[in-house]
């Protein structure tokens, strides 16, 4: 009796250590983000005074200047527009690319997995230079005939998404192939029977399955697109900017300018869209996760 009782109160203080730890973490996670949005509705007069005391009211100025002034509007569509297509090039890459390998077995599907699985260790911000170096190359023989002459490989959003697309194809492939390998082969083999094609058997069977995983991919790259800073600042001009780029740009502007209401608002115009897209697919993003996304 006394051995179970010990038994519990130990398995009781481990759940409250493990809460206290997660507790702990969750301070030091949202106590910046916390800090960042109402600091971004002070003026610069409040900030100054006490950058950790509560506004005296909410200051929307700052959202203008950030918008207006840093031209972040601008900055926004950009962003959207390359993210969307970004993920849009994904999908048309990684998914067919991830159902051959995993689910067909023939001579090169292991070489070919090696071959993806290799780009992992690389980081797309050691590859800027020779990716930016190529475009230009490319460019430059383009130029040489009168219908391509008007073509832009760099300052150019559309090659911005394929580039994104391209440098995220491992890891998606990699988090896709763990999950595709879980279907069982009966729902394939069904779609045959029906007459559908290899297409319409991935489309219209192994995809819809496969939501948990294609969330979780989406979700990890829409972050990673969206606040991609080194590539965008590399290939692209002002006018195209992103709003990581814009972002950084307003952020010098109003540091010498003394407005910090309008940077800590252009920190939270950032930060915002991400919040509330991982707010919705939170529960299926941790369901793809744990169904056997990170498996391979």
């Amino acid at each position: 009796m006394n051995q179970r009782k010990t038994t519990l109160h130990m398995a009781g203080a481990k759940k409250a250590g493990t809460r206290l730890v997660l507790l702990l973490f969750t301070v030091v996670v949202l106590l910046p983000i916390i800090w960042t949005i109402y600091t971004s509705f002070k003026t610069t007069t409040e900030f100054l005074a006490n950058p950790w005391m509560l506004p005296k009211g909410l200051y929307w100025p700052n959202y203008t200047n950030a918008l207006e002034k840093g031209n972040m509007v601008a900055y926004f569509k950009n962003s959207i527009f390359v993210t969307l297509l970004g993920l849009a090039f994904l999908v048309l890459l990684a998914v067919p690319t991830a159902y051959v390998t995993s689910r067909f077995k023939f001579r090169l599907a292991r070489p070919i997995s090696l071959l993806f699985m290799s780009g992992l260790f690389v980081s797309q911000n050691y590859i800027v230079v020779p990716i930016f170096l190529s475009l230009n190359k490319v460019q430059n023989y383009l130029n040489q005939y009168v219908e391509f002459q008007h073509l832009k490989l760099t300052d150019n959003l559309i090659i911005l998404a394929l580039i994104y697309a391209v440098c995220s194809l491992p890891f998606s492939i990699y988090l896709l192939s763990g999950f595709l390998k879980t279907i069982p082969d009966e729902y394939e083999n069904a779609a045959k029977i029906d007459g559908c094609s290899y297409g319409q058997t991935l489309f219209l069977v192994i995809v819809p399955m496969a939501k948990p995983a294609m969330v979780t991919v989406l979700m990890f790259n829409y972050m990673e697109y969206w606040n991609e800073y080194i590539m965008a600042t590399t290939l692209m001009q002002e006018r195209r900017w992103t709003l990581p780029v814009g972002l950084v740009n307003l952020m010098e502007q109003q540091k010498f300018a003394t407005d910090w209401g309008a940077m800590f608002a252009g920190m939270v115009i950032v930060m915002l869209p991400t919040m509330i897209i991982y707010a919705f697919v939170q529960k299926r993003l941790t369901e793809g996760i744990s169904m056997g996304g990170l498996k391979g």
